[in-house]
């Protein structure tokens, strides 16, 4: 489709532009007389988009103090020359077409267009009012960098420059979104990075259409392998240390306008259980945290299912005494283990998103207060024992701890489907689903690698950073899995 062309009556120009956005009360045209000669020009722009200083110093009061020559004048050089010589800004570059003029606009640069000047000059005078960087809520650390991503992507992406001072470090830029056009930027390491990878994410990103894109949940939706999957397929992160990290390791990062949360891709089931804070610490202790990570997912998944198993079907591999106590507990409850694991599991799930709904004072206190009186109240009413306020305390605690929310979002799906499994069929029905989401786990793929990584190759090197992390000395390659083009990442 052909746009108008911008031509050099000043007049027409601002008129076709005005046309276009001018019915909005905050797009401004600013009317100069520029230099000794006057020669008239406008300047276009959107009121709450641009830093009003850097417009006034760097571009409004250089072109009124401009000193136009006879030379400049007459072989019409004036474009060039307030370009190079005028303007002080280090981005600034010019458009002849209508659309091109709009959508800078639109993006909080400004437009300067003058009379016998064919076309306009884009300068980047964006700016307004951003939030400045913070430690990230989301994924807090005892030990680490205390920056975190905001939702411009300049400072994200200039954010992850301060980190790799490296020309392989590349930034591929696009649009998403037909009416709003958010800039989306795909980072990877070349020569590190599997180039096929870096294909897949462009053609996924280019088959995007949608009027808008307000978050990188919306492109992680859009780009991933299986969409009916529980798992994440994508890790969404604000902390720059981490996607540094996975990009040296050979995976791509896709930042969005807008939002400071960073899809990293592929990604495996073990990644998602690791913390940046694994590597901080010497390796016995980033070692035995994992380690209990990985058997706070088990808590997180099996134990209420296992615990209406027992007390449904198998009450003998319960020991005596434990099976006595539990029985006394239960005496009087008028439900069946499956609703009493239901009743507590709904009431924390609800509990859960009010914290999460409320102001933060009064969500934490609503959580805790509100998880303690409903729990004394329900066994004192008899409605649920003491034992299985326990169980689902435990579990509720235990999906708390898991490093991302992605992952613990699908645990929490899958307890369900574990729990009516273990009412219907036992311990054999927990051991059936289990067998059916570790079959899907396996021929799951992100992006063309195995979303079950190192458990389903017996590479040794790939297994150094699995359950345990071994010493950093040791670990001298990259995941083979994602057949980076450059294996070593540091020299014996």
């Amino acid at each position: 489709m052909e746009t108008a062309k911008l031509t050099d009556d000043l007049a027409a120009n601002s008129r076709m532009i005005m046309n276009v956005i001018g019915h909005n009360h905050d797009v401004v045209l600013r009317e100069l007389a520029i230099g000794s000669r006057g020669i008239k020009a406008a300047v276009i722009y959107i009121s709450g988009l641009v830093e009003s200083q850097k417009l006034n110093e760097y571009v409004i009061k250089p072109l009124l103090l401009m000193e136009i020559s006879q030379e400049v004048a007459m072989t019409g050089k004036l474009k060039e020359e307030m370009m190079t010589h005028v303007v002080k800004l280090e981005d600034v570059g010019e458009l002849n077409d209508l659309n091109g003029c709009i959508e800078s606009i639109l993006d909080g640069k400004s437009v300067l267009i003058a009379d016998g000047v064919t076309g306009g000059i884009v300068l980047n005078t964006s700016g307004g009012t951003r939030r400045s960087i913070n430690e990230p809520v989301s994924e807090t650390l005892v030990r680490g960098p205390r920056e975190g991503f905001i939702e411009s992507i300049e400072t994200n992406i200039s954010l992850l420059r301060r980190s790799i001072k490296d020309p392989a470090f590349t930034m591929l830029k696009t649009t998403l979104g037909r009416r709003t056009k958010r800039s989306v930027a795909v980072a990877f390491m070349d020569g590190i990075v599997n180039d096929h990878i870096v294909e897949t994410v462009m053609l996924r990103l280019g088959k995007i259409d949608i009027d808008d894109v307000p978050e990188s949940g919306y492109i992680e939706q859009f780009i991933e392998d299986n969409h009916y999957s529980p798992f994440p397929q994508s890790m969404s992160t604000e902390r720059p240390d981490k996607v540094v990290s996975a990009l040296l390791e050979g995976r791509v990062a896709i930042l969005l306008d807008g939002t400071p949360f960073v899809l990293v891709v592929p990604v495996t089931f073990p990644m998602l259980l690791q913390s940046p804070e694994d590597y901080y610490e010497r390796w016995p202790i980033g070692s035995l945290v994992r380690l209990l990570r990985f058997v706070i997912a088990f808590f997180a998944l099996f134990l209420p299912s296992i615990y209406i198993a027992c007390t449904s079907y198998h009450p003998g591999l319960i020991p005596t005494r434990l099976a006595m106590s539990i029985t006394a507990s239960r005496e009087g409850v008028p439900f069946p283990t499956l609703v009493e694991a239901l009743i507590m599991e709904v009431t924390i799930e609800i509990l859960r998103e009010a914290g999460i709904r409320l102001p933060k004072p009064i969500g934490q206190a609503v959580g805790i207060v509100g998880g303690l009186v409903i729990g004394e109240a329900a066994v004192r009413a008899g409605i649920v024992s003491p034992i299985m306020v326990i169980v689902v305390a435990v579990t509720a605690i235990s999906s708390f701890a898991l490093p991302q929310y992605g992952i613990s979002i699908s645990i929490r799906i899958l307890r369900f489907f574990m729990m009516f499994a273990a009412a219907v069929f036992g311990l054999y029905g927990i051991m059936l689903v289990f067998l059916l989401v570790c079959s899907h786990v396996m021929k799951l793929k992100s992006f063309g690698v195995n979303y079950a990584g190192t458990f389903v190759h017996y590479r040794l090197n790939d297994w150094k950073d699995t359950f345990v992390r071994f010493p950093l000395q040791l670990m001298r390659k990259r995941p083979e899995f994602l057949k980076p083009g450059e294996r070593k990442r540091a020299k014996p």
